[in-house]
């Protein structure tokens, strides 16, 4: 008879602990060009700014629909019980025998020859100075730089002595011609030319047998079309705004821009004997406004990506 031993006992079983594992992670998100990071201060300060942006403008709508009496006795951001919108309009281009009118047409005059001119000026020069290589580009290029830097009421009061000894004060052409240049716009298409058309285009062209000025109509002026419309909008921007030059070369009512007109009315309450409209130079101001802002709106898309000619470099 054997006898099992102590160490032959079944032993009692456990079962082993799981081992724990971390829990994992979810993955983040990785930051793609396309999707730009949230940031709360700048949504807050674009805020501001877009507010900042469109009170005025606000004041400006609101304000063209009271009467002049309205204008006193109601608070600035609301409407007034009298809703003179139509009267305002009506008024305003039949007041001083129509006068409005003719200033509009001698700013929409001022904007098609000085700005276009300026825009095609601009065009053709950095459309030159991209492409080619000449003896002095580069003094070229400092002077349109200095230039970019002058203010242009700096050079108001020498302008003004240049066209009086030419007799040219007090007629269209002391507008139009000072308007022709932009130094700004020039040095924008030297910059857009410089990255919006390729050399092998160019050369391709130029192996067809197409001559210098057929390149540039039918290959390279396609391409800068984004770059002109944001010329031609910086252009008829300052253009359409100018004031002080329009202040100092005209004394003729009948040559004033709107800019000059307008001012004109609002002075008047100031002078003996001198008629209060205050309700026609909102109202003025509200369609001097209108045309920038369309022309904005349409052309977004053109000046958008001129801007932003440039900025990538490959």
């Amino acid at each position: 008879m054997t006898t099992s031993s102590a160490t032959d006992a079944p032993r009692p079983t456990t079962a082993p602990r799981p081992i724990a594992r971390p829990r994992p992670r979810a993955p983040r998100r990785p930051h793609t060009p396309g999707r730009p990071r949230r940031s709360v201060l700048l949504t807050v300060l674009t805020g501001v700014v877009l507010l900042y942006s469109l009170v005025p403008l606000l004041w400006l709508v609101i304000s063209a629909t009271k009467t002049q009496q309205g204008l006193a006795r109601s608070f600035g951001l609301w409407f007034d019980g009298d809703f003179a919108l139509w009267d305002n309009l009506t008024e305003t281009f039949t007041y001083q025998d129509g006068v409005f009118g003719r200033w509009l047409l001698n700013t929409l005059l001022y904007v098609v020859v000085g700005a276009g001119g300026a825009t095609l000026l601009a065009v053709l020069g950095g459309y030159a100075l991209a492409k080619f290589d000449f003896p002095g580009k580069r003094a070229v290029f400092a002077v349109v730089i200095g230039a970019v830097a002058v203010p242009t009421t700096a050079l108001a009061v020498p302008t003004f002595l240049m066209f009086s000894k030419l007799g040219l004060t007090d007629t269209p052409w002391a507008i139009i011609v000072p308007s022709l240049i932009s130094p700004f716009g020039l040095y924008l298409m030297w910059v857009f030319a410089t990255e919006a058309i390729p050399a092998e285009l160019m050369e391709a062209a130029r192996i067809d047998g197409a001559g210098e000025l057929r390149t540039f109509f039918q290959v390279a002026l396609p391409l800068l079309a984004p770059g002109t419309v944001t010329v031609l909008l910086f252009t008829t921007v300052a253009t359409w705004n100018n004031y002080f030059l329009p202040l100092i070369m005209l004394k003729d009512p009948d040559w004033y821009p709107l800019t000059l007109g307008l001012d004109a009315w609002n002075k008047q309450a100031a002078t003996a004997g001198g008629e209060a409209v205050f309700n026609l130079v909102v109202t003025g101001s509200l369609l001097t406004i209108v045309p920038l802002i369309a022309a904005f709106l349409l052309l977004q898309k053109y000046w958008q990506s001129g801007l932003a000619a440039g900025s990538v470099k490959e």
